[in-house]
């Protein structure tokens, strides 16, 4: 990034947060279509039932685990690849 001038630089940081966030919308969205089509199944009334509910919370806590680990494991990785001098595009 250094290669770039202040404007350059500033572009480059706008379409990363862009990104970033596009890519935070599709996963929450992904999830919330995952966990309704697993948990919800009744639509004769405009609350959830209580095994709903639950089924809701425990679908979201799983998948945020799971998220959880693969970024610790993506930082693992990465700061393994720093320390060896491996980064990729380099």
């Amino acid at each position: 990034m250094e290669a770039l001038n202040s404007n350059e630089q500033r572009e480059l940081q706008t379409r990363m947060e862009r990104k970033q966030i596009k890519d935070f919308m599709t996963m929450y969205s992904r999830l919330v279509q995952n966990c309704f089509d697993s948990c919800i199944n009744d639509f004769t009334s405009k609350t959830l039932a209580s095994r709903e509910e639950g089924c809701v919370m425990r679908c979201v806590d799983k998948h945020q685990k799971a998220y959880e680990r693969v970024g610790l494991r993506f930082q693992e990785q990465n700061a393994a690849l720093m320390q060896s001098g491996q980064m990729p595009g380099r």
